[in-house]
């Protein structure tokens, strides 16, 4: 089967690899349907990710249909599959985070994942995707990150919170913190991006940065700040949106050392959070959001690329993401 592999940086190539024909005890055999592509692939591309070594087959956004009948599926059955495999005896998921595992290994990052036509996956980190398409179910996963971070926030209805960086994790943010009743805002360096999100999705509170914010009196602040923007700087910038009593979402990962004010930060009794990965809660959030309407699949899938044309695009795709939410890809089988 050809594999999507990211070689070393700037190298990715489709190679063969044999096709798994039998599964681990207590894993399942999966056909790859969709495989959607996130920042962490375009990092891992660019050389920019902390955790990874190459090659690396990359892919964790999957869907796929289950080969013969294992367990609790059934052959044909349409599956969304979770990407982090945790131990289930280190401290974390002992007390029920299994998504901050001591030692987790995330499909595609720590180990190789799913960019190729079939995988073999522990049957627990398997959902069925009844009412769903491949392409909704390979978009659940990065949607979970941000259903995941507004869960670990404590917002609720009335609260007015900022998302600063409107790419697709942030996008994700304000979808499920409007589902939970903020006011949402949206901060980002790009007009056209946030643009795209104000027509796409409806969001009317969007605020480019070095720009007045306009709608209203938001000089307290907000409830909570989510950054999704994987850049040091900004989240640093971050800490000015913080009202009293507020708390601040970290859901992207940098390299770098984040320096704050620490007189600003007791003054505002300020929480700062770290979000990981997601819940099993999460997915199924996700899911039932889907079935309900409650998010526009279409909206947010910009392109379907087949597998045989990635190597050409992927690049391409890494360097202009300003108009772009999320690309999905197929033709894996």
């Amino acid at each position: 089967m050809s594999c999507g592999i990211c070689v070393e940086p700037g190298q990715f190539a489709l190679i063969d690899r044999p096709r798994p024909t039998t599964a681990p005890p207590g894993q399942v055999l999966v056909d790859i349907q969709a495989v959607g592509l996130c920042g962490t692939d375009y990092h891992i591309l660019q050389g920019k990710h902390p955790y990874l070594e190459y090659p690396r087959v990359i892919g964790h956004e999957l869907s796929g249909r289950v080969v013969a009948d294992r367990g609790r599926f059934r052959a044909g059955e349409l599956v969304v599959i979770n990407p982090y495999l945790s131990c289930g005896d280190c401290h974390a998921c002992r007390r029920g985070k299994p998504n901050c595992c001591e030692n987790i290994s995330v499909l595609g990052v720590h180990g190789d994942g799913g960019m190729c036509a079939r995988i073999a996956v522990p049957e627990g980190n398997l959902y069925s995707a009844e009412g769903l398409g491949p392409l909704q179910a390979a978009m659940v996963e990065f949607l979970a990150i941000g259903a995941h971070a507004v869960a670990r926030s404590g917002i609720g209805k009335g609260d007015r919170v900022l998302v600063t960086g409107a790419g697709p994790i942030g996008i994700g943010v304000a979808l499920f913190a409007r589902i939970a009743g903020a006011e949402v805002h949206l901060l980002d360096v790009s007009r056209t991006r946030l643009g795209m999100v104000k027509e796409r999705f409806g969001f009317s509170h969007v605020h480019q940065v070095g720009e007045p914010m306009l709608y209203g009196d938001l000089s307290s602040g907000f409830d909570a700040v989510f950054d999704a923007t994987g850049n040091r700087i900004a989240i640093e910038a971050g800490f000015q949106y913080l009202a009293h009593g507020s708390t601040y979402v970290l859901v992207s990962v940098v390299k770098d050392d984040i320096r704050f004010s620490d007189p600003e930060f007791h003054k505002r009794e300020t929480r700062i959070i770290g979000s990981r990965n997601a819940l099993d809660a999460d997915f199924r959030h996700v899911m039932q959001a889907m079935r309900e309407g409650r998010i526009d699949c279409d909206a947010l899938c910009s392109e379907v690329i087949d597998l045989a044309d990635l190597p050409g695009r992927f690049a391409e795709l890494a360097e202009n993401r300003d108009s772009l939410i999320k690309a999905i890809v197929t033709g894996l089988a």
